[in-house]
């Protein structure tokens, strides 16, 4: 094991993850510019794909369970969801399970939308440079889950 392999003392650690927040910042920024200029072809808001995309991922599921996965309040998952069923791209169906909260399905509308969206960031995300190995990417992924880990358990559920 050499010093870069080492894990970094408190203080240290502290500043080089204020860094990776700082290119998370600018990264989630530019990110979001990209999507509404696709939004601009497809019409779909950022919120709206991000409800899609997660119904496409994980099946129907109910608007408390959307804003718990995304860290939203259900207030703001509720107007994505309304958005998305007024277009035809996600429909409310009875939940077996709780009368008083719907399921929340895609439709095949919502998967036709979604999959051109993200084939569309397919493409823009295929021209990222640096010759990444799997290695590399492996551990970004590592970075930020430990970091998201951190901040799951310092605030409490949005809802």
């Amino acid at each position: 094991m050499n010093d870069d392999d080492a894990p970094l003392p408190p203080d240290e650690l502290g500043h080089r993850v204020s860094e990776v927040f700082d290119l998370i910042g600018a990264l989630y920024r530019r990110g979001l510019r990209k999507i509404e200029q696709g939004q601009q072809v497809e019409g779909v808001s950022v919120g709206v794909r991000s409800v899609l995309a997660l119904l496409r991922r994980h099946g129907a599921m109910t608007v408390p369970q959307m804003g718990r996965i995304m860290t939203l309040t259900r207030q703001f998952v509720q107007r994505m969801v309304n958005d998305a069923v007024a277009e035809g791209w996600a429909e409310v169906t009875p939940n077996p399970a709780h009368q008083r909260s719907s399921l929340i399905r895609i439709t095949p509308e919502g998967e036709a939308m979604i999959d051109t969206i993200l084939a569309r960031e397919h493409a823009l995300n295929r021209q990222v440079g640096g010759d990444l190995t799997d290695a590399d990417l492996r551990a970004c992924t590592r970075v930020l889950k430990e970091m998201l880990k951190t901040f799951d358990q310092a605030e409490p559920d949005p809802d």
